[in-house]
């Protein structure tokens, strides 16, 4: 059994575009491709935790 190999339905395509980089970070909106939902993000660290948490939808560990 292979452990590294992820299924196609676990996967998510996003699109991040980034309008500014102020104060030494990204701000922009990431889009996903699937969903058809789009949201802003501040800070790099707040893009990371908007993939995490569509990336773990069905955790109860979520960092939001």
């Amino acid at each position: 059994m292979n452990r590294n190999k992820k299924n196609d339905s676990d996967s998510q395509v996003f699109v991040i575009d980034i309008h500014s980089t102020e104060n030494y970070s990204w701000q922009g909106t990431l889009e996903w491709v699937d969903g058809q939902k789009g949201e802003a993000f501040r800070s790099a660290l707040e893009l990371i935790r908007l993939m995490d948490s569509a990336l773990n939808k069905g955790d109860n560990n979520n960092i939001k």
